[in-house]
């Protein structure tokens, strides 16, 4: 599973708790949107199709994607979505190809921080890491250093630990009978360069 998939069997009640991926995603679109500004531009998805996480993403970003070109003349159009693995070496060859493909990109969407950071080093090697904004996804604290240098544009970020906290919140519940829903989402937040520079735990 991917950082932050968390799910806790709590007695007999069967819940999980996990990161509201499809939010994280519509924020990943909006800080896309935000950053290509009223040029907007073509865009590659790197993906990873495997993890439902990772499904929940994507969905979440085309929705807005979508629901922006439906009503600005600044389109982003998603013109290639390839997989990724979730990992920096397939992340590195998928921008790669996307770059091949379409010389005059100006954005990718890694699905999680790995896939971002192996994009990264594609767009250094091939010339372009001024040219195409970068979006990722997860808050590792290699990528948010990567925020802070200006390499990597903004991620929703996930939180663990409010996780761990929900989780015991909601056994304590059951103990005590109440009916828990069966899924709790612990929703994102977008983490820009401005972010990074007041972060005590960054160099």
């Amino acid at each position: 599973r991917l950082q932050g998939d968390w799910s806790s069997d709590v007695c007999s009640s069967d819940l999980q708790v996990a990161t509201d991926n499809l939010g994280g995603g519509r924020e990943a679109a909006r800080a896309m949107i935000e950053a290509l500004g009223e040029a907007g531009g073509k865009i590659a998805v790197l993906h990873f199709k495997q993890a439902e996480s990772c499904l929940l993403r994507v969905k979440g970003f085309t929705e807005v994607i979508q629901a922006h070109n439906a009503s600005s003349k600044a389109k982003v159009q998603i013109v290639t979505e390839l997989e990724s693995g979730g990992a920096k070496d397939q992340g590195y060859k998928a921008a790669e190809d996307a770059l091949q493909a379409h010389p005059d990109l100006r954005g990718i969407f890694a699905i999680n921080d790995p896939a971002a950071l192996g994009a990264r080093a594609a767009l250094e090697k091939s010339g372009k890491a001024a040219s195409v904004i970068l979006v990722g996804f997860d808050g590792q604290p290699e990528a948010k250093q990567a925020i802070k240098d200006g390499k990597i544009y903004a991620d929703p970020i996930q939180f663990p630990a409010k996780m761990g906290v929900q989780i015991v919140e909601a056994i304590v519940r059951h103990s005590k009978g109440e009916s828990l829903p069966p899924q709790m989402l612990i929703p994102t937040s977008l983490y820009r360069r401005a972010d990074a520079l007041k972060d005590p735990d960054l160099k």
